[in-house]
């Protein structure tokens, strides 16, 4: 489609406003439209850099018709800028629908890289080592995520999740007893922004610490699983076995609760003996 516009696919900061290239600068200033996630929150980018582009929003729920309306403008021999409210379209986030489009038409998709919190994670994090795989989102439940977390489970390589403030919690119990509460991981919240962390450790220790607050659930997650150790995965017969340990021991915390022992003192002593952690099994059902 020599006369079609470019689609330019643009990744923008994934929380500091600095972390932009020139070159994503120059392409938003000099195209005729910028399809974005969320008109309101990208405003806020571009006058920061003095740009005054059109801007029409473009996200995961939008108008069949929108979809339609930007292939015209492209159609047309109009360039037009994708970008969403942080880090690379299609990456788990909005996008991949047009780029699939324009290209299946023969157009012209040009990406222009940036931040990530992906690469940002993996070099941070100190477990990821050389080899990894991106996982975005896991499923929130069923057969679907079990299936996934036990593919997670005997990967030789590490593996990068993004996940809701919410879900962080159960996500890192889940993977502890998918890979073993041993299995180094690390938590990095809000990264490039004003209360970035970085908190690492075994899995269970970190499913704990996320479970009682220590690791606030608010902000952007992104979750880390280090390779297993001698890039050999578990496998399979131990998820279910974790599993196993852990319904034994949230059973052993309600049989003391019924003979009358406090529950923080039940997931203390059962702790002990479980090699689950104390805030774990306190979370056990009577």
């Amino acid at each position: 489609m020599a006369d079609g516009g470019r689609l330019y696919v643009v990744a923008t900061p994934i929380g500091n406003l600095a972390d932009i290239t020139l070159r994503a600068l120059e392409v938003l200033g000099a195209v005729p439209l910028i399809a974005a996630e969320d008109t309101r929150h990208s405003r806020r980018l571009l006058d920061r850099h003095e740009i005054a582009t059109p801007m029409t929003s473009f996200h995961a729920r939008s108008d069949p018709g929108r979809l339609t309306a930007l292939l015209d403008h492209l159609a047309r021999g109009a360039d037009l800028a994708l970008i969403t409210d942080a880090g690379t379209p299609s990456v788990s986030d909005p996008g991949d629908e047009l780029v699939r489009a324009w290209a299946a038409a023969g157009g012209t998709v040009v990406p222009i890289p940036g931040a990530s919190a992906v690469l940002a994670a993996v070099v941070a994090s100190g477990v990821a080592g050389p080899r990894w795989g991106f996982e975005g989102f896991l499923p929130r439940s069923g057969r679907e995520r079990r299936e996934r977390l036990a593919r997670i489970a005997t990967d030789e390589r590490a593996t990068i999740l993004f996940e809701a403030p919410g879900r962080v919690a159960a996500t890192l119990r889940d993977l502890a007893l998918a890979c073993g509460g041993s299995r180094p991981g690390a938590v990095c919240r809000e990264l490039t922004k004003l209360h970035e962390s970085i908190v690492r450790g075994p899995l269970a220790e970190l499913a704990g610490l996320a479970t009682d607050g220590t690791i606030p659930a608010r902000g952007e997650f992104v979750l880390v699983v280090g390779a297993p150790d001698g890039g050999v995965g578990p496998a399979e017969p131990d998820l279910e076995d974790q599993a196993t340990r852990l319904a034994a021991a949230h059973a052993e915390v309600a049989s003391l609760i019924a003979a009358g022992v406090g529950r923080a003192e039940a997931a203390r002593t059962v702790a002990g003996s479980s090699g689950f952690t104390r805030r774990v099994l306190y979370r056990a059902e009577d």
